[in-house]
């Protein structure tokens, strides 16, 4: 694709490592993801239509267990993995020019398990992709790639310098920037009209960062029970990317 608008961060150096069989499929399905090497047991690897140059390691239970953070469910089956090539704001926004697919952008969401679900819920309504600012965002890895169950290669992901400039440009894009924070005063369907909209959510407890709230065109809550003070953010982007879906 040709490199267009807002400059993504530099690719994280290193490799991870996936565990998990939907994690590993998903990773050997992408063509846009290099497999280095796969370790697995024997029944595992069995039921997988694997490429002939890709290296394979038989092991058991006990030695994949060692290779990932303790009690992961690693399903028999580890692969190590490069990074995917870093995607350009400008070139999403041109993809999603002719419809009316939704963006979600997170300020300073850092749990690799919540950003995993964000991308498993924007694979499940159909999203343009996520978008987050790199100092302020986990990496790839094992963890971020079991939570999202396979929508981490499906998903665009797009990884930015600057948030604020990066709404601009989705702005300037025909979205209708809503960030969502409980000291709203509407609804999310009060506010979303028929728009292309980008939701803008925040770290749990911290929320949006001041000037993230001041590049959104308008500020919604989710209309939940005063029984509960606020939803996790990946449950919370679940319930806005319904709504959007649901127009």
């Amino acid at each position: 694709m040709a490199r267009r608008g807002h400059r993504p961060s530099q690719a994280p150096a290193g490799r991870p490592r996936f565990w998990g069989r939907h994690a590993v499929t998903a990773a050997l399905a992408n063509p846009n993801r290099t497999v280095r090497k796969l370790w697995g047991t024997r029944e595992a690897l069995a039921s997988l239509d694997l490429p002939p140059v890709l290296p394979v390691v038989y092991a058991d239970v006990a030695d994949l267990g060692r290779m990932v953070p303790s009690d992961a469910p690693h399903q028999g089956l580890v692969a190590e993995v490069d990074p995917l090539e870093e995607i350009w704001l400008g070139d999403l926004l041109m993809e999603g020019r002719d419809d009316r697919r939704p963006l979600v952008v997170l300020d300073q969401v850092t749990d690799p398990h919540n950003v995993g679900a964000v991308l498993r819920s924007a694979a499940a309504f159909d999203a343009l992709g996520i978008v987050t600012q790199d100092r302020h965002a986990p990496p790839e890895s094992g963890a971020l790639a079991r939570a999202a169950s396979g929508a981490l290669e499906t998903v665009p992901w797009v990884r930015v310098v600057n948030l604020a400039r990066a709404l601009d440009e989705i702005a300037e894009a025909g979205f209708w920037r809503i960030g969502l924070t409980g000291h709203a005063d509407q609804t999310l369907a009060q506010v979303m009209g028929e728009a292309k909209v980008a939701i803008v959510l925040g770290a749990e407890g911290e929320g949006m960062r001041q000037n993230t709230e001041a590049h959104c065109d308008q500020l919604a809550k989710l209309p939940i029970s005063p029984k509960v003070e606020s939803l996790n953010v990946s449950n919370a982007a679940a319930i806005a990317l319904y709504a959007a879906a649901a127009r």
